[in-house]
C-alpha cells in the first residue's frame, strides 16, 4: 500500500446541468468520496469534490434538486485548481441544441492541458455526457463508449465533427468503460490501426503505476512531464462510460490508478458492488 505522508487531495470538478440524470452524479460522487488512500484510516479521503452549474439549484431527470458551490464563472478562473473533470449525461439535446455549458468548460479543460502539460488530468463522461466530449472534438482519433440507446446519435455526431475539423473519427467501443491514457505504442507506420485495444486486466502494461505516489510523483518528474507534452491533448486522460451504472466502473478505475487498488476494492465492498472492467486503450500509464 502507498504510504499516505504528505499525498496531497485530488481535486474533482464535477458539472451539473439541467436534466442530468441523477445517478451519473451520484455514483461517481458516492465512490470517490468513500475512497482512502489508508483504507482503515477514515483521516485520509483521496478526493475532494466540487459542483459547478449555470444556477444554484439544478433539477435531474429524476426530479431532484442539487445545489452547485459554484457558476461557471468560477470555474473557468479556479479551472487549474483541478485534477479531474466529471461530465454527467442525460438532458444532451438541449444543451447541444443551444451550445450551453457544460460544453465551453469541456473545451477549456481539454486546452488548458495541452498549454499545461506539466500536470496530470484526466476527463470523465458519464453515460450520454460522450456525447458533449463528441461535439467538442475532444474524441476525435480516440475510442469511446456511451449508452448503447444513444449510440446512433453518437456516431452521427463523431461523424459530422469529423467532417468538421478534418479529423479522424472517435471508434465507437462497446464496453463499461474505456480508458483513453494517450501513451499509445505506434508500433510500424504501415499499419492500418496502430492503436490496439487490450483489456486492462489481460496484460499489464511495462510502466504500470503504483497509485497514490505514482500520481503525486507524475506531476513533478521531468520525464513525465516532457512524455505527456508530446501527446495527443498535452496527455489529457479521457474515460467515457456507458449506461448510468458504468459510472461506478469507471470511478472505480479512477480509484484504483490514482490511489490503490486496494482502496478501489474496499470502496466496492462497503457499496457492495460487482465491479465490471472496462477496456484501456494500449498504452502506459505514468
Amino acid at each position: 500500500m502507498a504510504s499516505t505522508d504528505a499525498l496531497p487531495t485530488i481535486k474533482v470538478l464535477f458539472t451539473l446541468h439541467p436534466g442530468m440524470d441523477s445517478l451519473d452524479f451520484i455514483g461517481p460522487l458516492e465512490v470517490l468520496s468513500q475512497a482512502k488512500h489508508n483504507p482503515n484510516d477514515s483521516s485520509t479521503k483521496a478526493f475532494s469534490t466540487t459542483f459547478v452549474s449555470a444556477t444554484e439549484l439544478t433539477t435531474t431527470a429524476q426530479g431532484a434538486g442539487f445545489r452547485a458551490h459554484m457558476e461557471f464563472k468560477e470555474a473557468y478562473a479556479r479551472l487549474s485548481e483541478f485534477d479531474i473533470l466529471v461530465i454527467p449525461g442525460g438532458g444532451v439535446d438541449e444543451i447541444i441544441k443551444s451550445k450551453s455549458e457544460p460544453l465551453g468548460l469541456i473545451k477549456a479543460w481539454s486546452d488548458l492541458q495541452k498549454k499545461d502539460p506539466k500536470k496530470e488530468r484526466t476527463l470523465l463522461s458519464i453515460c450520454t455526457g460522450s456525447l458533449f466530449l463528441a461535439q467538442q472534438g475532444i474524441l476525435s482519433g480516440l475510442s469511446a463508449t456511451t449508452h448503447p440507446d444513444s449510440y446512433a446519435k453518437f456516431e452521427k455526431i463523431c461523424s459530422e465533427i469529423a467532417q468538421r475539423d478534418l479529423a479522424e473519427r472517435c471508434d465507437l467501443v462497446e464496453e463499461r468503460y474505456v480508458v483513453n491514457n494517450l501513451r499509445f505504442d505506434l508500433g510500424d507506420e504501415e499499419q492500418v490501426n496502430p492503436y490496439v485495444r487490450r483489456r486492462s486486466d489481460a496484460k499489464p502494461p511495462p510502466m504500470k503505476r503504483k497509485g497514490s505516489n505514482a500520481w503525486k510523483e507524475s506531476n513533478t518528474r521531468r520525464e513525465s512531464n516532457a512524455r505527456r507534452a508530446a501527446l495527443r491533448l498535452g496527455g489529457l486522460r479521457v474515460i467515457t462510460s456507458g449506461g448510468v451504472t458504468t459510472g461506478l466502473d469507471a470511478s472505480l478505475y479512477l480509484v484504483s490508478i490514482m490511489v490503490s487498488v486496494e482502496s478501489a476494492n474496499e470502496v466496492a465492498r462497503v457499496l457492495q458492488y460487482n465491479w465490471g472492467k472496462g477496456v484501456v486503450i494500449d498504452g502506459i500509464d505514468i
